[in-house]
């Protein structure tokens, strides 16, 4: 199970994760409590290991303001949030990174239909850490796509149950407040989803 810690802005998180097995770090640098400038998220990139994918993630900014983010920071992936056009996607596959489109369970959920290399199924209201309908996107979602939207420690495993993931991805859910990360959390959701 592929597993994605979201939204880490702190080296003794990111140093965390990458200890207890995670596949992949994201940085968010877009809007929110979790945001990071290219510059730090290039910092954090710095220390991990290239076996662990480092993720760039954006919502709503237009590719070049992307491309030009992806570039400083270093990042190995780049994940487009919410409604961008196939447009997008497409603008940016000259950088050769991993693309990575994030939806809700609304859109198309068939992996690679905008040409992304992976699927991120989310919330309806994305970074909220509300639990939704996980079920609902079984049999749906195809191809290498993550689970988000309300996973925690003691969730995780009915979510891949209910769901039928390729992977997993968490932010608010190891967290102690917004924005904030916790390591304790971080293991013990590492922890039960490889238990």
């Amino acid at each position: 199970m592929f597993v994605k810690i979201c939204g880490l802005s702190q080296a003794e998180h990111v140093a965390t994760a990458v200890g207890a097995g995670a596949d992949a770090i994201g940085f968010v640098m877009t809007r929110s409590p979790r945001r990071v400038t290219p510059e730090r998220a290039a910092e954090l990139a710095a220390e991990v290991p290239g076996h662990v994918l480092t993720v760039g993630v954006f919502r709503g900014e237009d590719p070049e303001t992307v491309r030009a983010a992806a570039l400083t920071s270093g990042v190995r992936a780049v994940q487009l949030h919410g409604r961008h056009p196939h447009a997008d996607f497409t603008a940016l596959k000259d950088l050769g990174v991993t693309l990575i489109r994030a939806v809700d369970a609304q859109a198309d959920l068939r992996c690679g239909a905008y040409d992304e290399d992976l699927l991120l199924v989310d919330a309806p209201h994305a970074g909220s850490g509300e639990q939704w309908d996980w079920g609902a996107v079984r049999g749906r979602a195809s191809g290498r796509w993550m689970l988000a939207g309300g996973l925690a420690p003691g969730n995780v495993r009915a979510a891949i149950e209910a769901a039928g993931p390729w992977g997993v991805d968490v932010s608010s859910g190891v967290e102690s407040a917004p924005g904030v990360k916790d390591s304790r959390l971080i293991e013990e959701f590492l922890r039960s989803v490889r238990g």
